[in-house]
């Protein structure tokens, strides 16, 4: 029997360290004998986090669910000892189709193999894809069954993979760089930490076959610090590879050497931008150039250069074991394949899903994510991060690929989906990600780094209630002339969130500014907060108000004085029986 405890980030911050450790301690203390337990990465189900399966002798799998330290003494005794499955604790048949919904390539192997153990990898057909390439494939060959699937970078763009790795192998300087954008910045994304975290021989496999095509004899992945188990699990991964010959010189016996080192970001949002990226690599300050030239003619030292993000890697060996055309037979005509997204916000059922490209953005929300928290109406759901936009309840039909996501005036992006209900306000929502690529802006271009602080504070006054008349036209104007004068995407896309929110939400704009009302009551400045008639008089309110603005007698209702309100909402937060009222 095998006991597989999940230890992505997400299952760890759950407490499955401590599950693991338990279930370790009562299999020695019961001297249970023949039981092992390992460890895998996140299988994307982060709402059932701590995760745990376990495989019978027979290879029966039983995944249980919220698995607590304070649960294994349950499972060891009905389990593993007895062999009686605790349908309490087991995955719910509604849970289960979560995965089962999705069509799985990057994530094919993440929750189930142990990112630990180059043995489990390789007896999945690990590195069986690199062995083809390098002894049966010509450079030329390579890119075509690439350029056959149709695979588009991952990383936000959609630029063609083969394009660009055709480009570095037609470069003739030497030598050549293969870089892995690993610096994941998008509030509410993870699924490239998820890989890292998963499945890294997948990684570093994918970048072996690019570096084979494209004359790389060296690669480089750029992961953002703030992913310090990712980072471990890779460099362990780096070192397995290195001992059994699948990096380092002369891959399996050929003329072909490629090596990795890893270079930890320091979690600037701009270097996702390639050449922002390549100006750390080298020691610099992270700010974009003019292009051209492309970094595939000069990029890293000014040597030919490919960069692709790590969803783009992981799925290179699977095209390559099961040919382009399979990979493109699924997707849409022009977005093939598979992908991606982070689903956050306001969902019951938050995760990672990969889908074929093209599926309805109502499957993915309602089909696979259940819905909205509590039955609430969904409003919208922002696609494609800060660089991307807010997509609105009436077009919950588009299909999600490149193109349609575009017409929306959003962007797939590298797949953060934030979902938000009725109690989102769309004018906030807009200043949150503004606030968030003003402070990541570089400074080097004039629009972006005075423009987004510009339109910042038109949102934020607006959001207290003093907007005026003219400051939706302003805000429109000041963001074309941002995308227009700004050199890099950062800045390019730093105004979508607003353009959007004001194509689709503009009634909430005119109610802020004209009105002095948040729609959605979340504005807290533009609110009165009163007392109902649930109150019975608990006194907590009007402890935890920090001005004394809230008085009544014990167990009769209270009142509050607008006068002295100040409107933090500690009233709000602290009511145990909903009697505070948002007006």
């Amino acid at each position: 029997m095998r006991i597989v405890v999940g230890e992505g980030s997400c299952g760890i911050a759950t407490g499955s360290k401590k599950t693991a450790i338990e279930f370790e301690k009562q299999i020695a203390d019961r001297k249970i004998k023949n039981v092992t337990v390992s460890l895998t990465g996140c299988v994307g189900t982060c709402f059932l986090e701590p995760i745990v399966d376990i495989y019978d002798d027979d290879g029966k799998m039983t995944r249980y669910t919220k698995v607590l330290s304070t649960k294994v003494n349950d499972i060891v005794e009905s389990h593993v000892m007895n062999g009686k499955v605790l349908k309490d604790y087991e995955i719910s048949e509604k849970d289960n189709t979560f995965v089962g919904k999705q069509t799985r390539i990057v994530l094919r192997n993440c929750g189930i193999i142990n990112p630990e153990s180059l043995d489990e990898y390789l007896a999945i057909g690990g590195y069986e894809a690199t062995k083809k390439v390098i002894t049966t494939m010509t450079q030329e060959e390579v890119i075509d069954e690439i350029k056959i699937s149709g695979l588009r970078g991952r990383g936000g763009a959609g630029f063609p993979t083969w394009f660009k790795w055709d480009a570095a192998r037609k470069s003739p300087e030497t030598p050549k760089y293969m870089v892995c954008n690993a610096d994941e910045g998008d509030p509410g994304a993870f699924m490239d930490r998820s890989v890292l975290e998963g499945d890294p021989h997948s990684l570093i496999e994918g970048m072996a076959i690019g570096a084979y095509a494209m004359g790389a004899s060296e690669g480089i992945i750029y992961v953002r610090a703030e992913y310090p188990l990712a980072i471990h699990r890779l460099e362990i991964a780096m070192d397995q590879a290195r001992e059994r010959g699948f990096l380092g010189k002369n891959l399996f016996g050929s003329d072909f050497s490629f090596d990795l080192r890893i270079k930890a970001g320091a979690g600037a949002f701009v270097c996702g931008e390639e050449t922002a990226l390549i100006a750390s690599l080298e020691g610099e300050r992270g700010m974009p150039r003019l292009k051209p030239p492309f970094p595939a003619q000069k990029g890293y030292w000014q040597k030919p250069t490919n960069i692709n993000n790590v969803e783009t890697f992981a799925n290179v060996t699977w095209i390559i074991m099961n040919g382009g055309k399979a990979f493109g037979s699924m997707g849409t005509k022009l977005s093939k394949g598979t992908k991606v997204f982070a689903l956050a916000g306001k969902i019951k059922k938050g995760g990672l899903v990969e889908v074929p490209m093209g599926l309805p953005l109502k499957e993915v929300i309602f089909g696979i994510g259940d819905g909205i928290k509590n039955d609430k109406a969904f409003k919208a759901v922002q696609m494609g991060g800060p660089s991307g936009g807010c997509i609105p309840a009436e077009l919950i039909d588009t299909p999600v690929d490149y193109e349609n996501i575009n017409k929306t005036g959003a962007i797939v992006g590298s797949g953060g989906m934030i979902v938000m209900d009725e109690d989102t306000c769309m004018v906030d929502m807009a200043r949150y990600f503004l606030d968030f690529t003003r402070k990541e802006s570089c400074g080097k271009c004039n629009y972006c780094r005075v423009g987004t602080k510009r339109m910042l504070e038109i949102l934020e006054r607006i959001t207290i209630g003093e907007g005026k008349d003219g400051d939706i036209e302003l805000l429109q104007e000041l963001a074309h002339k941002i995308k227009d004068g700004s050199m890099c995407g950062l800045g390019q896309t730093a105004p979508n969130p607003v353009l959007t929110t004001i194509k689709y939400f503009r009634n909430e704009y005119e109610d802020h500014i004209y009105k002095k009302k948040c729609t959605a009551r979340a504005c807290k400045a533009l609110l009165t907060f009163t007392i109902n008639d649930k109150c019975i008089g608990c006194k907590l309110c009007a402890k935890k108000c920090p001005v004394e603005a809230i008085t009544g007698e014990l167990k009769g209702k209270h009142v509050i004085d607008n006068e002295l309100c100040i409107k933090c909402g500690k009233c709000e937060e602290v009511c145990k029986f909903s009697a505070i009222d948002r007006i």
